[in-house]
C-alpha cells in the first residue's frame, strides 16, 4: 500500500464504529476513503438517520465510516486526494469536490439491489453559496434515479442549483425517464459529474445538458467514482457476477477446530463488520456442506439480530441433499438450490437471474475450486489472534506443491477491529488476486 493511503484512525472513530465500547487505539495505519462528516444511513428513503427505519440500522453508516468502506462495495477505493482541497482559495470548486466526496458516500449506501444494470449513483444539490440544498442516491431498479431523488427533495428549491453527481445523466427512458429531462424542468444551473455513463444506451447526457444551456464540467474525482464502478465493470465485462471471498482464520489458517467448532473464530468486531459487507453485496454463495454442517442463516442483521428488510439472495451451491429444516431454507429471505459442483456453472445461473456481486462464503473446499478456477475478484480475510495447531484449514487444495506457486493476493487494505467487551481486536485484510499468470513479485 502507498504511503497515502496508509493512517492512523483516532480512537474516537473507532468508538463511533463500536457504540463506545472500544477505548483502544488502533495499532496499525488504515485507510478511511470515503468521509463524510455527516450520519449516512442504509438504504431508507432519509439520508439523516432520523426516519425510524434508519435509527434502527444507524450503525451501518458508522461501521463504514470508521473502519472504512470495504473494497467489496468500493473495490480498490484509495484515499481522495485532498491535495489543492482549498482549490487555489476557490470556495465554489472546493465545495463542488467536497460534495462529490459525499455523493461517493451516498453512492455507496448499502442494501441497495445491485442487480441487472443497475449502478451505484450518489448526487448532492448545492446551493450558489455551496450550501448543500438536497443529497440523493439510487436505490435500486425501478427506483428513481440519484439526481430525481435530490430534486424530488430539493423541490422548488432546486432551481439555479448545482447539482453535483457521480454519473453523467442518463438521456433515455428506461425504468424510468431521462436525467437530464429532470434536471432542465427543476431548473438546474450547473452539473458536474466524475465520470462519463460508458453504456451506449443512456450515454448522451452531456450534450442534451449543455443544449438546454446548462453549464457541464466532468472528471471530478473520476478515479475514484470508477472505482466505485469496478464490480459493475466486471460484471459487464466476464458476463459473471463479481466475486468477494470472505473468510475468518485463526493465525495458523485454520477456520475450526480439530472437533469440527468455529463459533467463535472471529471476534464480535468482526462479525459485525461482516454483515456490513453482505448489506454491500446482492449474493451469498454457499456450499451444501456448509449448511449441513454449520447451518447458517445467511442473512443481513443489525447488531441486535434482528434481519433487515433488504436481504441478498441466499445461493446454495452443490448437489448433495439437505435438510429443508436447515434454516438457510427459512422466510427471510429467497433462496435458490444450484445444483453443480463448477464455479462457472454456478455463476453463469446467477448472470441469468441478474446479479452483480456474489459474498462467497462457503467451506475451504468450495473457496478453493473457485480460487483454482480463476473466479475470485477480491478477498476478505478476518485474522483472530489465536493459535489451534490442528483443524480445518481457511482453504483447501490448491494443487500448490513449492513456495515458488504460492497464490500471492496484492494488499490492498489492512484495518484493525478493536475489540468489543474485552475481546481481542482482530485484523481484516482486503486483497485482490493477481491476473491470471502474473507473477508475484520476487525478495531475494
Amino acid at each position: 500500500m502507498a504511503n497515502s493511503t496508509r493512517r492512523v484512525n483516532k480512537a474516537a472513530s473507532f468508538a463511533r464504529v463500536l457504540w463506545g465500547r472500544c477505548n483502544s487505539e488502533p495499532a496499525v495505519t488504515v485507510r478511511d476513503p470515503l468521509t463524510s462528516s455527516e450520519r449516512l444511513t442504509r438504504w431508507n428513503s432519509w439520508t439523516d438517520g432520523e426516519s425510524p427505519d434508519g435509527k434502527r440500522t444507524q450503525w451501518f453508516a458508522d461501521v463504514a465510516r470508521a473502519s472504512g468502506p470495504s473494497t467489496t462495495v468500493v473495490p480498490g477505493v484509495r484515499e481522495p486526494d485532498r491535495t489543492g482541497d482549498d482549490m487555489g482559495g476557490n470556495p465554489a470548486a472546493a465545495a463542488e469536490r467536497a460534495a462529490m466526496r459525499r455523493a461517493l458516500v451516498l453512492a455507496a449506501t448499502p442494501g441497495v439491489a445491485m442487480v441487472a444494470d443497475t449502478r451505484r449513483v450518489g448526487c448532492v444539490l448545492l446551493d450558489d453559496a455551496g450550501r448543500t440544498v438536497a443529497e440523493g442516491h439510487h436505490r435500486g431498479p425501478g427506483t428513481p434515479h440519484a439526481e430525481a431523488d435530490a430534486l424530488a427533495r430539493a423541490g422548488a428549491a432546486a432551481h439555479g442549483t448545482t447539482a453535483v453527481v457521480t454519473l453523467e445523466p442518463c438521456h433515455h427512458t428506461g425504468r424510468t425517464g431521462p436525467c437530464t429531462e429532470a434536471l432542465v424542468r427543476a431548473g438546474v444551473r450547473r452539473v458536474v459529474f466524475a465520470e462519463a455513463d460508458a453504456n451506449p444506451v443512456a450515454a448522451g447526457g452531456r450534450a442534451a445538458l449543455e443544449a438546454a444551456g446548462i453549464e457541464v464540467e466532468s472528471g471530478l474525482l473520476a478515479d475514484e467514482a470508477a472505482r466505485l464502478a469496478e464490480v459493475y465493470r466486471v460484471a459487464l465485462r466476464e458476463r459473471r457476477p463479481f466475486v468477494t471471498w470472505k473468510f475468518a482464520a485463526t493465525l495458523d489458517g485454520r477456520s475450526a477446530a480439530a472437533d469440527g467448532t468455529s463459533r467463535w473464530v472471529s471476534s464480535r468486531a468482526a462479525r459485525l463488520d461482516t454483515h456490513r459487507l453482505r448489506a454491500l453485496c446482492d449474493t451469498m454463495l454457499v456450499g451444501t456442506n456448509t449448511v449441513a454442517v454449520d447451518d447458517p442463516l445467511l442473512t443481513v442483521r443489525d447488531e441486535d439480530g434482528v434481519p433487515l428488510d433488504v436481504q441478498p439472495l441466499r445461493a446454495v451451491m452443490g448437489e448433495r441433499a439437505l435438510d429443508p429444516a436447515r434454516r438457510v431454507f427459512d422466510g427471510d429471505a429467497e433462496t435458490v438450490r444450484l445444483r453443480t459442483r463448477d464455479p462457472h456453472v454456478a455463476l453463469a445461473d446467477l448472470a441469468a437471474r441478474g446479479r452483480q456481486h456474489v459474498f462467497l462464503e462457503g467451506g475451504p473446499t468450495l473457496a478453493a475450486a473457485f480460487l483454482r478456477a480463476g473466479l475470485v475478484d477480491e478477498i476478505v480475510a478476518y485474522v483472530a489472534p489465536m493459535l489451534l495447531g490442528a483443524g480445518r484449514s481457511a482453504v483447501g487444495d490448491l494443487g500448490i506443491t513449492g513456495i515458488d506457486q504460492a497464490f500471492r493476493p496484492v494488499v490492498d487494505d489492512v484495518t484493525v477491529l478493536p475489540g468489543i467487551d474485552g475481546e481481542e481486536p482482530n485484523v481484516r485484510l482486503t486483497l485482490t488476486p493477481r491476473a491470471s499468470g502474473a507473477p508475484a513479485p520476487r525478495k531475494d
